[in-house]
């Protein structure tokens, strides 16, 4: 028995139970739980400094989630043996994480914080991303940090036509839609998630599945805070105030700041540039010897500068840029603009570009997966890079962030849902999107030029994609909103609600929502998903005008794939002793072969940016694995001579008797200076022997027959 263990459960609704403990593991962090699910075992941790940095006025949060390879019977693959640096996999759930919790800390919290969560143990029935959440919140409930929550994290599938809440991960290859939703008791806070196609109805009933899902964990988590004696949270002091100058500032500045969001630039630097006058001027006009904190200026200028956008846009109803609140930005687009790559576009909506390509690889290419719980290959994969210059800043490349992984990984997600099935797809796809401009959803630009580009690489997807980012500005006190789509970088900023929202013409393939107030209506919700829909069929139809469909062909130079399906037994005959006929045979065609069984049966998967070398290839394999029909004719090499005939080799590793009687119609006493071993003849199968399997070739057969001579 662990000792001093607290402990609340939570019964799904199929009786499954989510089990949180706490009190016996990692007692020296500010808050420390286990949950438990099945064999699954998450240990989630929270450490926050006392006070604040100097000068700090946001929130220093990181949130890590590591899965150890010993819960699941693993040892990491590599040189060093251990885990290391956090995959992709884990990034992703790292963010969702931190997407969910950020926002319930105290606008006024600006201590270092770190949220630690680690797979103790696997439970091949349980994905653990879906309990990460809960686990993050329930540290934070059993500690003394103030924290406005509890909140936790589902995943809401719809499987059969019914939704389910963490299904296992063999009911979701059922599921046409799968979403991961956070929220409070009273408001939903986070979404990410895919869809076959789904309507937006049926997007906003997952939802409220989910969030009555939500409440109950909330519920037991404020239970478990009364159990250990939490209720009651730290006091802090992490921001000074002077009230005298803000209100000066708002005085002066704020009419300013309004006259310039009222005149509608479109230029973002432009616009950025006046508004930074007004600051500066301000600042100069309090003299070089002033006593006033930068820090300070800094912060109420920023939330008066938000503060005449978002009272522009909710009186006016005008964007900053000009526009309506459902219109969307100029764009162009144009395809095949790198002639060397398998297939590219470039993709522009307003002062966001992204440049894209696609590239098709064979088998070899495909991603390994080596972690705890996901391991395999992948076939399809998408990676987003955002360089400094796309913004104007100066920033030297290291790698991709967290937000690169995150943004690359919804563009992934949008755009899988349209690409052909594995079975019928023999390549491997990798799509690049370089962002070259960004003001507002470069992850929306690079599934819009995803599609271009892998339509202009010729892969055969079911419909293009395009995706669009939603954003809301609302006033809970006079209870205005105004909806806007395809938003600026600016009206993400200030807004309260970031929506991407990626479908075809026929449903929505991928969603992403950040929310960052108090709840949201679900006829708001409603309502900012059907704008989003007329958005997104606006892009279609741009796009469609540089290309509608996936061109009917590869390019030139793009790998060229032909499948061939053989008995297993045959499969060691291509290959050959230690792989000798199958490297020869590349060797000589300078193609690409690949072979494995899979259900019982030979794939031989070959690639080649060559017909001719396609074509040579396909024939060498062929003549290999065709089976020997009695009757036919064929050219043999004759390999040994007996006394009582000849061996030949009629087929690739296929070798037959020409007995001495099948050789000439004329009756031969001895096989001396008959044939010589290397000479090429024309043979014809005559019979198999059934019990043994071997061959019996006749040559007289195909001679003409002499004459009987009258006696």
């Amino acid at each position: 028995m662990l000792p001093n263990v607290v402990s609340k459960s939570i019964v799904l609704e199929d009786g499954r139970e989510i089990v949180i403990e706490t009190g016996a593991l990692a007692k020296q962090a500010d808050g420390a739980v286990v949950v438990k699910m099945g064999k699954a075992m998450l240990l989630a941790t929270v450490v926050t400094k006392k006070e604040a940095g100097e000068g700090v006025d946001f929130l220093p949060m990181s949130v890590d989630y590591q899965e150890k390879f010993a819960a699941s019977g693993k040892i990491p693959g590599g040189f060093l043996k251990r885990e290391g640096r956090l995959s992709d996999y884990e990034i992703l759930i790292s963010r969702m994480v931190d997407r969910a919790i950020r926002p319930i800390f105290p606008d006024d919290y600006h201590a270092d914080t770190n949220i630690s969560i680690t797979l103790m143990s696997s439970d091949e029935d349980v994905l653990p991303d879906c309990l990460a959440g809960l686990a993050a919140s329930a540290a934070l409930a059993v500690s003394d940090i103030p924290f406005n929550g509890p909140i936790s994290e589902v995943r809401v599938a719809k499987i059969d036509g019914d939704y389910k809440i963490n299904p296992k991960p063999s009911e979701l290859q059922r599921a046409t839609m799968e979403l991961i939703v956070a929220g409070s008791e009273e408001f939903i806070l986070m979404v990410e998630g895919e869809g076959s196609e789904i309507s937006e109805d049926e997007m906003v009933e997952a939802l409220q599945f989910a969030h009555e899902e939500l409440k109950r964990h909330c519920q037991v988590q404020k239970e478990l805070t009364k159990l250990v004696g939490k209720e009651t949270k730290r006091e802090y002091s992490h921001e000074v105030h002077d009230e005298a100058l803000y209100e000066r500032m708002k005085t002066e500045l704020y009419d300013k700041c309004y006259d310039v969001v009222s005149r509608q630039i479109a230029n973002k630097q432009e616009r950025s540039s006046l508004i930074q006058e007004i600051k500066d001027s301000f600042i100069e006009s309090l003299g070089e010897e002033h006593e006033y904190d930068e820090t300070l200026i800094g912060g109420y200028f920023g939330k008066i500068h938000k503060e005449a956008a978002r009272n522009f846009t909710l009186n006016e109803k005008k964007r900053l840029d000009g526009r309506a609140p459902d219109e969307i930005r100029p764009i162009w687009s144009v395809v095949d603009y790198l002639p060397s790559a398998h297939g590219s576009a470039v993709f522009t909506r307003g002062e966001t570009q992204s440049v894209t390509t696609c590239t098709l690889g064979t088998k070899l290419d495909e991603q390994m997966i080596d972690g705890a719980v996901l391991s395999g290959y992948n076939k399809f994969f998408l990676h987003y890079n955002f360089p400094g210059f796309s913004t104007g800043e100066v920033k030297p490349s290291r790698g991709p962030g967290r937000r690169e992984v995150g943004h690359g990984n919804l563009a992934m997600r949008a755009l899988k849902k349209v690409l052909p099935a594995d079975a019928d797809n023999p390549y491997t796809i990798r799509v690049v999107s370089d962002i070259l401009e960004s003001n507002g959803s470069s992850s929306m630009a690079t599934v819009c030029a995803g599609s271009l580009a892998l339509m202009d690489a010729g892969v055969p997807i079911k419909a293009p994609v395009t995706g669009i980012a939603m954003g809301m500005i609302s006033d809970a006190k006079t209870g205005k909103y105004t909806i806007l789509s395809d938003i600026l970088g600016d009206e993400d900023h200030l807004g309260d609600m970031d929506f991407k929202v990626t479908g075809t013409a026929k449903g929505i393939t991928a969603c992403q929502m950040d929310l960052k107030v108090e709840g949201l209506d679900y006829n708001v919700l409603k309502e900012a998903l059907y704008q989003a829909r007329e958005g997104r069929l606006h892009i279609l139809n741009e796009i469609s005008k540089t290309l509608s469909e996936s061109r009917p062909d590869y390019k030139p130079h793009a790998p060229r794939s032909k499948n061939i399906e053989i008995p297993k037994e045959l499969i060691g005959a291509v290959i050959g002793p230690g792989g000798k006929v199958i490297q020869e045979i590349q060797k000589d065609t300078g193609a690409t072969i690949i072979i494995e069984e899979v259900d019982n049966v030979g794939k031989i998967n070959i690639f080649s940016n060559n017909q001719n070398a396609m074509d040579a290839a396909v024939a060498r394999i062929k003549t290999i694995v065709a089976q020997p029909e009695i009757g036919e004719v064929y050219t043999g090499k004759v390999k040994n001579i007996m006394p009582f005939g000849a061996f030949v080799e009629f087929m690739p590793g296929k070798d037959g008797l020409l007995h001495i009687s099948e050789i000439k119609w004329e009756r031969l006493e001895s096989m001396e200076g008959v044939l010589e071993s290397g000479e090429e003849i024309a043979v014809k199968l005559i019979d198999i022997d059934k019990k043994t399997g071997k061959y019996k070739l006749s040559r007289k057969v195909l001679l003409p027959k002499p004459e009987k001579k009258d006696k």
